[in-house]
């Protein structure tokens, strides 16, 4: 049965084997690689069927697209679904810190590193899902940012021109250092003495140094 949409609903069963395939698929793949893994391996390690498995998404490599896809768009939910309400009498540092500090710690994520790693060795095979990755990773996490900093200035918190511009900067100066310690020196590198509440203070100090409205001043006409 399809949804008006297009989409099928499916049974609580069929949801149940669904979930159990890409469970297998992500432990397959993350611990193996993409080439070594097979569907044969993945229906044995999931206890399904090999004729559900592909009933469900009929190659390997939809399965990993799937996957990836899954993943990164679930994360990007976690973070920031909906821009929250600026609340009266609130500030801009206590909007933007939770925020921040709930998207660094998910992006630090072992098995979203490893699959950010798994989509980068695979680029030249699978271009249209590094560029997925890239859309509903990095930049919907900016885009979301860009719709807090503008609800900020329009509230009279910040002093911001271009307010995707202001969150690219502020997004960068959370995860620039953090993800690339990880992705170049390994799961445990990336939270080695890391502090992230302290680290986001210190990335919202440089920020708000650049873009706080200053006390008394007018906002532009």
């Amino acid at each position: 049965m399809k949804t008006s949409s297009g989409e099928r609903v499916l049974r609580p069963s069929s949801v149940a084997k669904r979930e159990a395939i890409l469970d297998a698929a992500q432990a397959a793949f993350l611990a193996n690689g993409y080439d070594a893994v097979t569907m044969d391996t993945i229906a044995r390690d999931s206890e399904v069927a090999k004729q559900t498995l592909y009933g469900h998404f009929g190659s390997k490599e939809a399965l990993f697209l799937e996957l990836v896809r899954s993943q990164t768009r679930a994360a990007s939910e976690r973070v920031l679904s909906e821009p929250p309400a600026i609340v009266r009498g609130t500030d801009a540092r206590s909007m933007l810190g939770p925020v921040l500090r709930e998207q660094l710690a998910i992006v630090l994520a072992p098995n979203l590193l490893a699959l950010r790693r798994l989509v980068i060795g695979l680029l030249p095979q699978f271009p249209d899902l590094a560029r997925e990755l890239y859309e509903h990773g990095a930049q919907r996490a900016i885009r979301s940012l860009a719709e807090v900093i503008g609800r900020l200035d329009a509230a009279d918190l910040l002093s911001v021109a271009d307010a995707e511009l202001a969150a690219t900067q502020l997004n960068w100066l959370v995860m620039g250092e953090p993800v690339n310690r990880a992705m170049l020196l390994g799961d445990a590198a990336a939270r080695d003495g890391l502090d992230i509440a302290a680290h986001v203070d210190a990335a919202l100090d440089v920020f708000l140094a650049a873009y706080r409205r200053p006390a008394g001043a007018t906002p532009p006409e």
